[in-house]
């Protein structure tokens, strides 16, 4: 599991989905952030996409939840939390 930032043009207007921004100013400017879990053989199995100043262990749970038949998970530094 790993996170990426997409750099949103500054035409692009602010979109709401189920009352979540998917666009937000961060240190990188206007982005979103796309949180993907892949499977043993890197294929994506779920995904989570949120601003761009949210962070990966803000995401974590519903994205961890929605993964039912994982046994193991390996995800970087950023997804480990209290």
């Amino acid at each position: 599991m790993d996170g990426s930032y997409i750099k949103a043009q500054s035409q692009v207007r602010e979109r709401r989905v189920k009352n979540r921004r998917l666009k937000a100013k961060s240190r990188a400017g206007n982005t979103t952030k796309i949180h993907l879990a892949v499977d043993g053989y890197g294929l994506p199995v779920e995904f989570e996409i949120t601003g761009g100043e949210v962070n990966d262990c803000s995401a974590a749970p519903d994205l961890i939840a929605r993964l039912t038949d994982a046994k193991a998970m390996i995800a970087d530094k950023g997804y480990d939390s209290e």
